[in-house]
């Protein structure tokens, strides 16, 4: 029985079928309804109040929370959306990357609710997920395009040849630009999720702390976040340690110009050199107004269009997990109820 892959042939024929997005890799359990490319309902419950009491997401917190909420929010997302779980045609859910505990909340239940409806199951993976996020946007977004991904633990520039296909340009040799935010939000006492926080603070200064530069490298576009975030440690030490004054706003304001400038940079100028005239990005970091102005700046410069998704699925939704779901259906590739959870998988 766990081998099964359900399938119904009259409902994979739809071209706008109705599909179920469940998410829980991290701290937030969400789900979301979608006909085709367009999104009938999307709500998430959050554990995020109580993983900030101890400085970042606490994995047997999160798996527990998830336990307690998925139902719920399913539910939610059902109602809000006008639609009976029998007018169902998929339920798509994120199989990884994450916390493993926390996958398998998600998963398990999404086995259940589509092997009791008989409908098909459809493992996603949750980085293509952030990526599918920009067709919600523009229902006539369609590839070749360039795409810039950024999260907490991912960042690269893709070309999309296609739906399923993307190649990578470049990306990251270290830590990731969310990754970096996190620990540099947390260098300067800030609490968590850090991200936002840090952003906010920014606001208040003035990018003047001298930090390196990110590189290019041969090849394809290529990052290191990791030297960054040691120059803003170093600095912040340094100041400490010969009792000298430092503002925490220009060290925020700083780091963020030299972490998000160059993204913005590499993902125009791979645009221009890949011949294409639309530029889309997912992931947490997109989410940050700064780098949002300064991608629309410049892709208005060049001619580009952007595609960016709304900053509430940017980061983790079950909406993009339902988009991608889309792209899968329509690819007819389905999952068996033997799909199980994994921390790791590769874009």
């Amino acid at each position: 029985m766990s081998d099964i892959i359900l399938c119904k042939s009259q409902k994979t024929e739809k071209t706008d079928p109705i599909i179920l997005g469940i998410e829980s890799s991290c701290d937030e359990t969400a789900a979301a309804v979608i006909r085709g490319r367009s999104l009938l309902s999307d709500e998430i419950i959050s554990s995020a109040p109580v993983q900030a009491q101890y400085g970042g997401v606490v994995p047997e917190i999160a798996s527990r929370a998830h336990t307690d909420a998925v139902d719920e929010v399913v539910r939610r997302a059902l109602k809000s959306a006008g639609i009976k779980k029998e007018e169902l045609d998929a339920v798509a859910v994120t199989y990884g990357a994450g916390l493993l505990g926390a996958l398998l909340v998600g998963l398990s239940f999404a086995k259940a609710f589509a092997f009791g409806l008989g409908i098909p199951l459809i493992g996603v993976n949750h980085i293509r997920g952030h990526l599918a996020a920009a067709y919600l946007e523009d229902a006539e977004l369609a590839p070749p395009f360039v795409t810039l991904l950024a999260s907490g633990g991912h960042t690269a520039i893709l070309y999309a040849e296609s739906e399923t296909g993307f190649r990578s340009l470049g990306g990251t040799v270290d830590d990731a630009a969310g990754e970096a935010f996190d620990k540099v939000a947390r260098v300067l006492g800030l609490p968590y999720p850090g991200g936002p926080h840090l952003e906010a603070l920014a606001r208040e200064g003035s990018p003047v702390v001298p930090l390196p530069k990110m590189f290019k490298g041969e090849g394809g576009y290529r990052f290191s976040y990791s030297g960054l975030k040691t120059a803003v440690i170093n600095y912040i030490h340094t100041k400490e340690m010969k009792s000298e004054a430092w503002s925490r706003a220009d060290v925020a304001a700083s780091f963020q110009h030299a972490a998000l400038d160059i993204l913005v940079e590499r993902t125009v100028e791979a645009a221009k050199e890949e011949g294409v005239g639309v530029v889309t990005a997912g992931g947490g970091v997109i989410a940050n107004g700064y780098l949002r102005e300064r991608l629309a700046s410049a892709c208005g410069r060049e001619g580009l269009r952007l595609v960016l998704p709304a900053k509430k699925r940017c980061t983790d939704n079950a909406a993009m997990i339902a988009s991608e779901g889309l792209i899968q259906y329509r690819a007819g590739n389905f999952s068996p109820l033997s799909l199980n959870a994994q921390a790791y998988i590769p874009l």
